[in-house]
């Protein structure tokens, strides 16, 4: 049950089609509930089930809308006709769409497992609805009580710990998600710097991901007006925009005099994006705060770039200062690390292979298919429902 345009290659639908292909490897048969929004994959034993769009929605933008929450109400309903018509062993449920799972499925006898994608209050917390401090704390109660009832929590890497501390012996664990770097096109490469008219010998620094306030973009345009007072000819480039989170970025870029020194491109295809990350020097993460790790960071890992990320917690659950230049979340920190990788050829290479190493040895396929295959054990053994019975999965 995945309250999501999936798929589109975006970070949420990106771990589901990663789950989804587990699955089917190891042979299950599963029913995909979602948004009329995307493209179905083909994967066997998986079927698709979208609901209906009566308002003709065209596009579902990352984080809270109204949008979203019209479709969750039909998805809330399509959940409650499917577990009517179906006898299922579990029922995934992804981010909010757990409360609904956990009030309809487990009153059938169906456990239910929470796919924490990342914490509702803090994802709120920048929305002008739900900042202030009575609501934020309704949230957090009612984030509690999803915490205390699903059977099994899953969340995303740097989660588990916060989990424990809301509730402690929750039954929890935390992905793994698999990132391998493709073979990427050296002519495929050479036509992305024409486009973007990136001269070979400049350097280049990229982001990948969305332009949501949480991701830190505007501490990175601050930072890159540093960076081209001692580095004039370095590049940035940021990947994974749409239209409406790239405007004011664009226009404080102006204001900067970054013109032709900063590409904004769209959200592309996810095998596009390694050959925009191949072509960079640097790749940054200056997310400002949260503590789910960003899946880009897998990525950079596995093709083995530098790194330059801000020291939260977000980011240290998997890196530290033998993998990546870590900075305080200041344009005056990223902007520090991002010219001392430039101007140390072999500093940055060695963080780059080291967090290729890394990822190599811990974020592999097998690996990934083996923690799901452990849950979909422990949810339809006898233990699940048990506080603190989950076996090694915890241990991550």
């Amino acid at each position: 049950m995945a309250p999501q345009p999936v798929y589109e290659d975006r970070g949420t639908p990106i771990a589901l089609r990663q789950v989804m292909q587990a699955l089917s490897e190891l042979g299950h048969e599963a029913d995909v509930l979602t948004f009329p929004l995307g493209r179905s994959l083909s994967f066997p034993g998986i079927d698709w089930h979208r609901i209906p769009n009566p308002l003709g929605i065209r596009h579902v933008p990352v984080g809270f809308s109204f949008r979203k929450l019209a479709l969750d109400v039909l998805l809330v309903r399509a959940l409650v006709r499917r577990l009517a018509e179906t006898d299922y062993a579990w029922v995934h449920a992804v981010e909010e769409a757990a409360f609904a799972a956990v009030l309809a499925a487990r009153k059938r006898g169906v456990p239910v497992l929470y796919d924490m994608q990342s914490s509702i209050p803090q994802q709120l917390e920048s929305h002008p609805l739900f900042r202030f401090g009575p609501i934020q704390n309704g949230l957090r109660r009612c984030e509690a009580w999803l915490l205390e009832r699903a059977d099994l929590v899953i969340a995303s890497p740097g989660l588990a710990s916060y989990v424990e501390r809301v509730v402690p012996g929750a039954a929890c664990c935390e992905w793994r998600f698999p990132s391998m770097a493709p073979f990427v096109d050296g002519d495929e490469s050479a036509r992305l710097r024409a486009e973007l008219d990136l001269p070979a010998d400049k350097p280049m620094v990229i982001y990948s991901g969305t332009f949501e306030p949480y991701q830190g973009l505007p501490t990175l345009i601050d930072a890159a007006a540093i960076v081209h007072d001692t580095e004039p000819d370095c590049r940035f480039v940021l990947l994974g925009g749409d239209r409406r989170t790239a405007a004011e970025l664009e226009r404080q870029a102006e204001r900067l005099g970054l013109d032709g020194r900063m590409r904004f491109v769209p959200r592309q295809p996810r095998e596009r994006v390694w050959a925009y990350l191949s072509l960079a020097d640097v790749a940054v993460s200056p997310r400002a705060y949260g503590d789910n790790l960003p899946l880009k960071v897998l990525d950079y890992m596995a093709l083995g770039m530098p790194i330059v990320a801000t020291e939260i917690p977000a980011h240290t659950v998997a890196l530290d200062r033998d993998c990546a230049r870590l900075v305080p979340p200041t344009p005056g920190g990223l902007a520090e690390g991002i010219l001392e990788l430039l101007g140390h050829p072999a500093r940055a290479a060695h963080l780059g292979a080291v967090a290729r190493k890394r990822a190599q040895a811990g974020l592999g396929w097998d690996r990934f298919v083996a923690l799901v295959d452990e849950a979909v054990t422990f949810l339809t053994s006898e233990e699940a429902g048990v506080p603190g019975r989950l076996a090694s999965a915890a241990g991550g």
